[in-house]
Parts: structure tokens; C-alpha cells; sequence
């Protein structure tokens, strides 16, 4: 009797140590900032919205450094107006912006490392994506439709539904683009998720929901029918670059821990 009461004690300590998803997120919001542009305050710029969110990111290690997406980053800035890149921290109306400069980018792995001077900020910790398996749950939080009503990020649940060469199959050679072609020649494996996600989610985390530990980031969303279509019948099917080559980047960059 007493090895059985023994057992159950540990059984059910080992389900209170794991912490549930609620507070998981509380622990990950912080961390999850909004990557885009930004003018000088009361500015006129000729009726411009002073602030544009593009994407998503997330801080890592010193709370300086940002993580997200190379595809997010503006392809130019309006320097005459003195627009600036931008980093978004806070939640609703206490959002508040924070110069960013470009730190490295890889652009094979649609990844950037971006630096805030002002901070730090509460910072992720990166697991181990060689471990994910195939059904393993995951959850991701990020931006999914922008900042209209202010920065509020979104959490979306899900589970690695395949892991699968990003370079997508297509039905003949004509449909081979030359940036397909040089991804043929580079496969990498990514993460397919069986979760709903938007264009503003990229560069979310993807993490793991016990922990919060970020194995992935998401970067691109399958396309049914058209774009525009995308938010009226959203396919489910989302993809995520696994974190091994964000820790690669960090060591590239001399930040890793």
C-alpha cells in the first residue's frame, strides 16, 4: 500500500510540475513583439499612419535580440521622413516602439536577426527542434491580423502534423521558378503544422506548450485559392523553420549563449 501511495504521489507531482497552457502563454507573451516600421513622433508625413506592423517576432537571449522572418523586414525605408525599422513591445495601447537595426540575415531559411538598443526584454528559451516528432503538440502566438485595434497577440494550438522538405512539390517543370529551383538544390526539413495561420503571424514562435520552449518559427501559410481569399477560407496547413538554424544564426552572429 505504501509503494502504490508512493507511485500515485509521484505521478500526480510530475502532472502539477507540468504547467498548463494558460500560464505557459502569460510566460511567452512578453517575449512576442511586432516587427515593422516606424516614424519620428509628431511628425507629419503627409496623412501616413506613424507605425506599421508587418510580421511578428520574439526576443531571445540578451533581451536585445529579435527573431523573425527575413520576408517581414520593409524592402526600403522612406529615409527622407526619417522612417525607421521598428520593434513593437507591450500589449494594446501601452505598445511602444523600439529602433531595430538588422543584425544578420539568412535568407535560405527566410530568418533575421534583429538588435533593439533599448531594453532588454523578457527573453525565449530555444529547445531542441532535432527532437520534434510527428503529432506532437505545439502552440504559437503572434500577430495574425496586424495592430488594427492595437497590439494584441493571438494564440493559435495546433500539433506537427509532417516534417517535410521545404521545397513544395510541384505538378510540372514549367511551374519551376529560379528560387525553387536553388531551394531543390538546398533542401532543409520544415515543420508542417495542421494549424490556422495569417501572413502577420510570420516569424511567430512556435513552442511547445508544457514548457514554452521555442522549436520553431513560422514562415509561411498554404495557399488554397488566392491571397485574398486566405482570411475568408484559411487552409489550416502552416509551415515553421525549425530552431536548429536560428541557435546557427546566433552562433553566426556571436550571441549564442
Amino acid at each position: 500500500m505504501s509503494h502504490a501511495f508512493t507511485l500515485l504521489l509521484t505521478l500526480f507531482s510530475g502532472v502539477l510540475e507540468a504547467a498548463s497552457l494558460p500560464d505557459v502563454i502569460d510566460r511567452v507573451r512578453p517575449s512576442v513583439v511586432g516587427v515593422g516600421t516606424a516614424y519620428p513622433p509628431r511628425q507629419p508625413i503627409g496623412g501616413k499612419p506613424p507605425n506599421s506592423l508587418l510580421g511578428t517576432g520574439f526576443v531571445v537571449g540578451d533581451g536585445r535580440t529579435i527573431v523573425t522572418n527575413s520576408h517581414v523586414l520593409p524592402e526600403v525605408l522612406d529615409s527622407d521622413n526619417k522612417q525607421v525599422l521598428a520593434v513593437f513591445s507591450g500589449r494594446g495601447g501601452d505598445a511602444r516602439p523600439h529602433v531595430a537595426t538588422v543584425l544578420l540575415l539568412d535568407p535560405p531559411h527566410d530568418l533575421a536577426l534583429l538588435s533593439i538598443e533599448s531594453g532588454p526584454l523578457p527573453a525565449l528559451t530555444l529547445g531542441d527542434s532535432d527532437a520534434v516528432r510527428e503529432g506532437q503538440q505545439v502552440a504559437f502566438t503572434g500577430f495574425p491580423i496586424g495592430a488594427v485595434l492595437g497590439l494584441y497577440p493571438v494564440t493559435h494550438r495546433g500539433m506537427v502534423s509532417s516534417i517535410t522538405p521545404m521545397a513544395r512539390p510541384q505538378d510540372n517543370s514549367r511551374q519551376l521558378s529560379a528560387a525553387q529551383l536553388r531551394r531543390l538544390r538546398n533542401l532543409y526539413d520544415v515543420f508542417q503544422l495542421d494549424a490556422i495561420a495569417y501572413p502577420g503571424n510570420s516569424g511567430s514562435p512556435v513552442y511547445l506548450p508544457d514548457s514554452g520552449q521555442v522549436i520553431g518559427v513560422v514562415n509561411s501559410v498554404f495557399v488554397k485559392e488566392s491571397r485574398e481569399a486566405l482570411l475568408e477560407r484559411p487552409s489550416g496547413i502552416s509551415y515553421a523553420i525549425p530552431a536548429s538554424h536560428v541557435e546557427a544564426l546566433l552562433r553566426r552572429a556571436g550571441t549564442a549563449d
